[in-house]
């Protein structure tokens, strides 16, 4: 049998902010909306579900994309024209730096309803595919 994941449904004040958020970043297409979700499908099939739910129950996840050096480039200049707050580390210790972990490039920033979103040129361990 081969497993792949296939959807996850991601928590948010407003999905179709966050949604349209993430797209814009990644270059993707918002999805038509299914019923309470608006979808973004990834490159690989993976399908990413943004769904309203009370802000208060919202608990923050981390969701980490890996992109080419140019995906990231165009990524990154977006991320600064639109003055969002990044770093270089998960934990929030290195505003404004990106890392170069593992050969390649990587920087957080957070989404409208504060989840961590990553962006990475190498897979970590360093095998690029």
């Amino acid at each position: 049998m081969t497993v792949q994941l296939n959807h996850t449904i991601v928590q948010c004040r407003d999905h179709r902010e966050s949604a349209e958020f993430l797209a814009y970043f990644l270059d993707l297409e918002v999805g038509t909306p299914w019923g309470p979700f608006i979808p973004i499908e990834l490159t690989n099939g993976v399908t990413l579900d943004f769904a309203n739910i009370p802000a208060e129950s919202i608990t923050p996840q981390h969701y980490a994309f890996l992109v080419s050096e140019a995906e990231f480039d165009e990524a990154f200049e977006k991320i600064k024209r639109a003055r969002i707050t990044y770093f270089a580390d998960p934990h929030g210790q290195r505003p404004g730096e990106i890392n170069h972990n593992d050969g390649g490039r990587g920087v957080y920033f957070e989404d409208p309803s504060g989840h961590g979103m990553e962006l990475i040129t190498v897979p970590y361990g360093g095998f690029k595919q």
